[in-house]
């Protein structure tokens, strides 16, 4: 049994997980649009949105391969990936060759096939000549658009103590939001026994029926197994060739494969882990970093959060008049942002925002390069890359009114981008 990494105090077990790690292969699934973010996906995909004031969804992931000791690292990308190569090739590129460090980036390019990748499997199916030249005993899958912190050496070590073909990382998640996810039930061996990928009666955890054991999207192979399930699975015209929906299920009766639940394997954010799939979970995922104690640490040493930045000068409050005070209270605010006699209230503003004086700002995430100019009030949006919002443009406190040129969610959130506003540019 492999001990919890509270217990690894010797070098021995230290040294055994490094063996695995150095012995892995790290697949970032990337190639999604998240369509449930609306516009904010219209000229980006969903692990390239940006997120937390500087980050892109995509760094988390790819963070927590560098912190575990895995240091292969190939992105599948597919649509609209412009953006994410990009931010890729800036801010990931500092790994070395010459010790067999590498992270590449690989689209869709008809290796194995005639076309676009057709699911998860297939993209992974698509590139197995790559995956082999590495030759890897572990391949370890992730998806690219989860915010959340993990240390996947614990996982892997579990998936070898117990000899397992395929090990599923897991989480519980609230019954009545399961059905956007893989649902599985375990046994007391931690064996998976059922497995349905997005069910519309999710099936409660035994002691919990207000809860479903739900899949992360984190996938261990062991590599040998992978290549031949892949193989077939590529040959089965029945086939969606998704690992929720075929491998895994098949695993289940054909294979070794157990859950590995996500509270033995996490970090110091305890429990942490968002899909940011909707506008509005996107949106309180940002919010909840400018709280005074957040659900998710990004201060913390022992584990950064990796990404690419603009050299920019130090964010700026101008003025102190009693009605044109430059001010920022319980927010993020980065690198590059003029607050110029204007108030900010619980919101994330991104590099190069620009607030115009006389403007209020209140419980709203604006992504890079906004400019807000002067007697503006914004409550309660998420205003997209390069928006200018003109001036005297008053956005939150008339539902009716901003759905007439907005997007409005469900929970009363309002996205702005700058198409709706006549503002034509391609947002990266």
């Amino acid at each position: 049994m492999v001990p919890h990494i509270e217990d690894r105090v010797g070098p021995h077990m230290v040294r055994n997980i490094s063996k695995l790690t150095a012995n892995t292969v790290a697949l970032v699934l990337a190639g999604g649009r998240g369509s449930r973010l609306k516009a904010l996906t219209d000229w980006r995909a969903k692990p390239a949105v940006p997120f937390g004031g500087k980050f892109r969804i995509i760094d988390f992931p790819m963070s927590n391969c560098i912190n575990s000791g895995i240091r292969r690292i190939s992105v599948i990308t597919q649509y609209k990936s412009h953006s994410l190569q990009r931010h890729l090739q800036r801010g990931w590129s500092f790994m070395s060759g010459q010790f067999g460090e590498f992270v590449e980036v690989l689209p869709a390019q008809q290796r194995m096939g005639e076309g676009w990748y057709v699911g998860t499997a297939d993209a992974v199916y698509q590139n197995l000549d790559i995956i082999r030249h590495y030759d890897p005993e572990y391949v370890l899958i992730l998806a690219g658009d989860h915010i959340y912190k993990m240390d996947y050496g614990k996982m892997i070590a579990a998936h070898v103590s117990k000899g397992a073909d395929v090990t599923v990382g897991c989480i519980p998640v609230p019954l009545k939001e399961a059905s956007s996810f893989g649902v599985m039930a375990i046994d007391e061996a931690s064996r998976i026994v059922e497995f349905a990928e997005k069910p519309k009666k999710p099936k409660p955890i035994a002691d919990d029926d207000s809860k479903a054991l739900a899949s992360m999207g984190i996938y261990v192979f062991s590599a040998h197994y992978l290549r031949e399930r892949l193989k077939e699975d590529s040959n089965d015209d029945s086939s969606s060739h998704d690992f929720g929906h075929d491998l895994i299920p098949h695993a289940i009766t054909n294979a070794n494969i157990f859950a590995f639940p996500f509270m033995d394997g996490n970090t110091s954010a305890s429990g942490y882990w968002r899909d940011v799939g909707t506008v509005d979970s996107y949106w309180e995922a940002n919010i909840n970093l400018a709280e005074i104690a957040p659900d998710l640490n990004l201060y913390d040493n022992n584990w950064p959060i990796w990404t690419y930045q603009d050299q920019l000068p130090p964010a700026k409050f101008a003025f102190d008049d009693e009605d044109r005070r430059g001010m920022a209270v319980d927010s993020l605010v980065s690198g590059g942002c003029l607050i110029t006699g204007s108030t900010v209230r619980r919101s994330v503003l991104f590099s190069n925002v620009r607030v115009h004086s006389y403007s209020v700002v209140e419980d709203s995430v604006i992504l890079p390069d906004v400019e807000i100019r002067h007697n503006c009030r914004i409550k309660r949006c998420v205003i997209d890359k390069g928006t200018v919002i003109p001036e005297g443009t008053v956005i939150g406190e008339n539902r009716e009114e901003d759905a007439k040129r907005f997007y409005v969610s469900e929970g009363g959130i309002v996205l702005v981008t700058p198409e709706m506003l006549g503002q034509e540019m391609h947002n990266t």
